[in-house]
């Protein structure tokens, strides 16, 4: 059986717009965001992304591994492809640039030559707060979107039946693979499987995790096949589909479609007409 996320009716100010117009206005703040490489520009969008996320009254502890992932991510992002090696700043960061130690890195009396820039260093904090908006914006969909309106939602964007009902089960395969993961786990438990005993090379470690991948790969793909026979046996896709639950549309959903086709429509003309919101560096930044 098919789960879901973690939803539940918290009476927020993001649960008064219709599905439909929250996926336009997230779609609309991506665009948007990924114009800008201005600070300024970054921080506008960084101060909505996050009202929008708290409108919501999620919990950290209901968020928090989303979060944790996210971090990562980032981690990896920020410090090794941007400050470490540089390589995530090509193509926005002019070369050159003020060094942040131009004698260079002394560590325990070896002197280690290390080109970290200003401007890589400024580049990695709109970096942050880039992808931390849309993070912000997109990871609190699933906790605050009821999981009965996924379906009938991408439908009511224009897609078609089948590709809506694909979003809707690929919405749903996280948590329904999560639980499987989790009931094979107490299960093999239960019949003396260690996996705080896993050692080796990397080789037997993969022979060690096969009781638990082996069962929840082939419990995934039985019940794809159990879906897609049950879809079959009901002509699914020989004519439209009809839909349990009906959206509208009020007053305030066209008020944030509005917003956000607004902040899409300046970001354009920002940087195609008047050519800001490109990179840019503050000088108390650059020493």
């Amino acid at each position: 059986m098919l789960v879901t996320w973690h939803y539940r009716v918290r009476n927020g100010l993001m649960e008064k717009f219709d599905p439909r117009a929250r996926w336009i206005f997230s779609l609309a703040f991506l665009f948007a965001v990924t114009m800008f490489w201005d600070a300024r520009f970054l921080l506008f969008f960084f101060v909505l992304a996050f009202a929008w996320y708290f409108s919501s009254k999620a919990k950290w502890k209901e968020t928090r591994r989303g979060w944790l992932l996210i971090g990562f991510i980032l981690f990896m992002m920020i410090v090794v492809n941007t400050i470490i090696t540089g390589g995530g700043a090509g193509g926005v960061v002019p070369k050159g640039g003020h060094l942040v130690w131009p004698a260079g890195l002394f560590l325990l009396g070896w002197k280690i030559p290390f080109d970290l820039t200003w401007e890589r260093l400024w580049f990695a904090i709109c970096q942050i707060m880039r992808i931390s908006s849309i993070s912000a914006i997109f990871l609190i969909i699933p906790y605050t979107m009821d999981p009965r309106q996924y379906g009938v939602t991408f439908r009511g964007l224009g897609l078609p039946d089948s590709f809506a009902y694909s979003m809707e089960l690929a919405f749903r395969y996280v948590p329904t693979l999560a639980r499987d993961f989790t009931t094979t786990f107490d299960a093999q438990r239960a019949r003396g499987y260690e996996i705080e005993r896993v050692k080796g090379n990397i080789f037997k470690q993969i022979v060690r995790v096969a009781p638990l991948i082996v069962p929840v790969t082939m419990n995934s793909i039985m019940m794809g096949e159990d879906i897609t026979d049950a879809m079959d046996l009901r002509c699914f896709g020989q004519r439209p589909r009809t839909w349990l639950y009906q959206l509208n549309y009020h007053w305030q959903d066209y008020v944030l479609i509005s917003l956000g086709i607004a902040m899409l429509l300046v970001g354009i003309f920002s940087l195609y007409v008047f050519h800001i919101g490109g990179f840019w560096v503050p000088a108390f930044f650059i020493h």
